[in-house]
């Protein structure tokens, strides 16, 4: 029979995997449920489970009585013991109620953003390969959620990458609470199924004011991190909003949640946005995007993204898989690789048609 968590009692038995959003089963068949792991259920937001109708010891299952289970992220122990990608999949569950309330009008409560977000960017050297694959757990549907932690995982990436010893959490926790102010957007903006119109527009770019004024009087944040949610749409050209200031006007923290920023947007899936390839995008932002952004910081996060050896197995945008034999240090996101289908070594630098679409191992 098919219950929902909330109606499970110990000694339940699972009929079959509990496939998650990463494609892994959370849970596999014939497991038998206990409290924690009825608990793992109601974390993961799993709305039925199908299970036996007797119990482990032979006596008749009867459901009980069905309940809304609020799983507040502050009321819950965060589960740091699950595969990184998994823990990271619940973070932003969590981060959707959350986001959910603020839009309700209930106040940011910091203690609740440190021990949700914390605790994930703390497990950021767990990265590895999975830097070129989270965001394909974005849809368009839940982007939106997705782009707030990426952005915060992300930020404190790079800021730890680049030496920021002490303050590489401060700055994935600004990351993360950058968007906190499109909680003041209209639903019909925020959630709109297609491209926004000059007004719709016009109305988001308030967002980086409306998320400082979340902030502004938490006094438990630094104002570089208050800063830094400000200013993370400015550009060093001073193209950017909402403010247009530029130069060394932008602080330093802002400058990494404004690269984590543009990477996301344009490798995640939206509703009316296709995904790119994480390579075409950093390309873009070393080259077109010049002069915008912290180019020192860009390259150091290109470097991060690129720190493959020979050998690895990729899948070129025509669809092709190839191997890595060689990677020259001024052009990092092209380097020569041999077909699996025939042997002929291509040099992407040189043909500038094909790129790699897809880090496979």
């Amino acid at each position: 029979m098919k219950v929902h968590p909330s109606q499970l009692v110990p000694g339940c038995v699972v009929v079959k995997d509990l496939i998650g959003k990463t494609g892994r089963p959370i849970m596999h068949g014939k497991t038998v449920l206990t409290d924690e792991l009825i608990d793992i259920l109601h974390r993961f937001l799993i709305d039925e489970v199908e299970v036996f109708s007797r119990l482990e010891d032979g006596k008749p299952y009867i459901p009980g009585k069905k309940e809304v289970v609020e799983a507040q992220a502050e009321e819950k122990n965060v589960p740091s013991d699950l595969p990184f990608t998994d823990f990271y999949i619940w973070t932003v569950q969590q981060y959707k109620r959350m986001f959910t309330d603020w839009r309700n009008g209930k106040k940011l409560q910091i203690n609740q953003v440190r021990k949700l977000i914390v605790p994930l960017l703390e497990r950021v050297d767990e990265i590895g390969l999975r830097l070129y694959n989270l965001h394909k757990l974005s849809t368009g549907k839940d982007y939106f959620y997705h782009h707030a932690v990426m952005v915060g995982l992300l930020s404190a990436f790079l800021a730890k990458k680049s030496n920021y010893k002490h303050e590489w959490i401060q700055i994935g926790i600004a990351g993360f609470l950058a968007d906190c102010g499109m909680a003041k957007i209209d639903d019909r903006i925020l959630f709109k199924a297609g491209p926004l119109n000059t007004a719709e527009y016009e109305e988001i770019k308030k967002h980086p004011v409306y998320s400082y004024r979340f902030v502004e009087t938490v006094s438990s944040l630094s104002k570089g991190m208050k800063l830094a949610i400000l200013q993370h749409q400015e550009r060093l050209d001073g193209s950017g909003y909402p403010l247009g200031v530029a130069g060394e006007k932008i602080h330093p923290y802002a400058r990494f949640i404004a690269i984590s920023d543009i990477y996301h947007a344009m490798t995640a899936e939206r509703v009316y946005q296709k995904p790119q390839s994480p390579f075409k995008v950093i390309e873009e932002m070393l080259y077109e995007q010049f002069g915008k952004l912290d180019h020192p910081l860009v390259e150091n996060f290109v470097s991060s993204l690129t720190n493959f050896g020979t050998g690895t197995k990729v899948t070129l945008s025509n669809k092709q898989q190839a191997e890595i034999v060689f990677i020259e240090a001024k052009h990092p996101t092209r380097p020569m690789v041999r077909l699996q289908s025939d042997q002929q070594v291509i040099s992407l630098k040189d043909d500038r048609s094909l790129y790699i679409e897809e880090i496979l191992s």
